[in-house]
């Protein structure tokens, strides 16, 4: 079932259009996740499913149109972790996540402090309930701003680049801990890089390519070597495991593998 919707969305700024045309859905139960090159539109097209960017086409949360929804309730109904993982206050994490609560009453009750504490024991930072979470490294601090995002107990989560700055272990944790949200019918929607935990990880992914939808579906369509040819000039060798096809990016291809001078990349010639 479709939580989040938008049609023909389109986002000019300063005259410069940066998506266009962009029909896209979000559904109870999956994980969708948004690829692209950089400048492709991903985190532009995020912001304005958000609300937190002007945009012409419509966009639907829950049946209603989205500003149609208040303030409170949108709040209450959909979570945004922007890129970055920015933190402004010297608060302890424990208040951080809290914030998340915010939306849904004063967040100090028992119910409230259970959901702060899933929140935290999910992303792996209990440990780091009583710190300052200016003192916190990038990748504690992404992890945090997440646990806020999961302490809203919304119906759709849109997360930026919430793997930047992680360790590997914790990027796979993450992940885990994404899709199985999404398993329990929260509609996420994640913006990434890793096209192998892309691949094994999200049930359907949409490629962002100039502003435009190239392709979306399941990984192994969207993923497939003509698509990332064209998105992101690379090649990627493929291996298999446990029923999915996972592919690794390993070469740019002739036209991307070009210096300036039109002398080829060492290796930009050879076959993955």
């Amino acid at each position: 079932m479709s939580v989040l919707s938008g049609k023909d969305l389109s986002v000019t700024v300063r005259d410069r259009q940066l998506v266009e045309g962009i029909d896209f859905e979000l559904r109870a139960g999956e994980l969708t996740g948004i690829v692209g090159a950089n400048g492709a539109g991903k985190s532009t097209l995020l912001k304005a499913l958000a609300g937190l960017l002007p945009c012409s086409g419509r966009i639907v949360l829950d049946g209603q149109p989205l500003h149609d929804h208040s303030p409170n309730e949108r709040a209450r109904r959909l979570a945004y972790l922007a890129q970055g993982h920015s933190a402004h206050w010297p608060l302890p994490v424990r208040e951080v996540v809290a914030l998340g609560r915010l939306p849904h009453g004063r967040g100090n009750s028992p119910e409230d402090t259970a959901i702060v504490n899933r929140a935290l024991r999910a992303t792996d930072s209990l440990a780091l309930a009583e710190r300052n979470v200016l003192t916190l490294s990038g990748g504690e601090r992404a992890r945090v701003m997440l646990a806020r995002a999961l302490a809203v107990a919304p119906q759709v989560l849109l997360a930026d680049e919430p793997l930047a700055a992680l360790d590997p272990a914790h990027q796979i944790s993450i992940m885990q801990l994404l899709a199985a949200e999404a398993a329990a019918g929260l509609a996420v929607g994640i913006v990434l890089h890793d096209l192998t935990l892309a691949a094994r990880f999200c049930s359907r992914l949409v490629l962002l390519h100039q502003g435009r939808v190239l392709a979306a579906g399941a990984p192994h369509e969207v993923l497939d070597d003509a698509l990332l040819a064209e998105a992101f000039g690379i090649r990627a060798l493929r291996f298999e495991h446990d029923g999915l096809r996972l592919p690794i990016p390993w070469l740019l291809t002739a036209e991307a593998g070009r210096t300036a001078g039109g002398a080829p990349v060492a290796g930009g010639n050879a076959t993955a």
